[in-house]
């Protein structure tokens, strides 16, 4: 079975009586791997994050969208930080060279 089929094919129309056999088997299909991507997903993404998101999201590849744009937000937050802080670091003079160093390589 293909779990990721829902990840990799965009979402079929909706069905009409005059859609075929073929047709009709394959957006079960899809609906199937979309279901159970969202369930694994869900189970895999800690709970912090599932409150967060968004209930409105039906699909999983909105679902992931949805987890990648707060992703890239944190990412340049803690960037920004971390830059701060190694920009703003000083030697004093008093301490060993050594631990200012490693003081350095533990922002990092």
């Amino acid at each position: 079975m293909d779990l990721d089929f829902a990840l990799r094919i965009d979402s079929p129309p909706p069905l009409i009586d005059q859609n075929t056999s073929d047709e009709k088997k394959n957006n079960e299909r899809w609906e199937k791997s979309n279901r159970l991507c969202l369930m694994i997903i869900k189970k895999a993404v800690p709970e912090a994050f599932r409150g967060t998101m968004s209930e409105t999201t039906i699909t999983a590849k909105e679902f992931l969208q949805d987890i990648e744009k707060r992703f890239v937000k944190n990412e340049k937050a803690e960037i920004s930080m971390l830059l701060t802080c190694l920009v703003s670091m000083k030697y004093s003079g008093k301490d060993n060279i050594r631990e200012y160093i490693m003081e350095m390589s533990h922002f990092v």
